[in-house]
């Protein structure tokens, strides 16, 4: 499964989709919106300044996720 993948299957709309198994641990996003994609769901930025906002996100040379995606609020649970 792919965050592109999974971007067009649920309609998310996003530039840039990434996925990761863990919902942990990412590339850095650099275009919007973007999107970050795990097995049961998704969390959408629609702009780079909602995406730096989140302090639920560590970013250093990889994008890491310490309590994962599904924590961050606007996530979206998908059946």
């Amino acid at each position: 499964m792919t965050g592109k993948e999974l971007n067009a299957k649920w309609g998310v709309g996003a530039r840039q989709a990434l996925y990761s198994k863990t919902g942990s641990f990412y590339n850095i996003l650099t275009e919007f919106p973007a999107a970050l994609f795990d097995p049961h769901g998704y969390v959408k930025f629609n702009t780079r300044e909602e995406y730096e906002a989140c302090p639920l996100l560590r970013r250093g040379d990889k994008l890491n996720v310490p309590d994962q995606i599904d924590r961050i609020p606007g996530y979206v649970k998908m059946a």
